[in-house]
């Protein structure tokens, strides 16, 4: 689902434990790490497609989240023109993300990346606050950065 300005819709998730530390998740046979995210499909809800795109890169459920919060408006980055690639005959030239906060109210066991039958992650661990900003690949920096500015105060207080 490619806007007419060329943004895919996609949602983000930002996963605390009890311990207000955030999951984050190494890419598939690569070294990079990110928060999950995904697009939409036809018709979805922001809230609906988080749902999805937790169990299909994770493994988690509606039962073991609490959501905390969200973003108040679309979050925006640019892919780098050797990412940008046509979709319908639409060029994608980057993201728009709508971001969920979540507290994960069962066990980290409940974690699972190979619930999809093409895992985009092949590792996780739980992180600090400041370590995704530090390690999430340059041109999602700022959109990783304006969804912690807005969604941490939630845990924090």
């Amino acid at each position: 689902m490619i806007d007419e300005n060329g943004y895919r819709k996609n949602v983000g998730i930002i996963l605390c434990n009890s311990k207000n530390e955030l999951l984050i998740c190494k890419r598939f046979r690569e070294n990079s790490w990110q928060f999950p995210q995904g697009g939409f499909e036809e018709s979805e809800s922001a809230e609906s497609a988080m749902y999805r795109e937790l169990f299909e890169e994770i493994g988690l459920s509606n039962k073991d989240v609490k959501i905390l919060g969200k973003t108040k408006n679309w979050l925006k980055y640019d892919l780098p023109k050797k990412y940008q690639r046509s979709t319908n005959n639409k060029l994608c030239v980057g993201q728009k993300q709508i971001w969920f906060l979540l507290k994960l109210i069962t066990n980290e066991s409940s974690i699972n990346l190979s619930k999809s039958k093409k895992p985009e992650f092949d590792a996780w661990e739980w992180s600090s606050v400041t370590k995704p900003l530090e390690i999430v690949i340059n041109f999602k920096k700022n959109v990783y950065k304006s969804a912690l500015e807005e969604l941490l105060p939630i845990i924090k207080n």
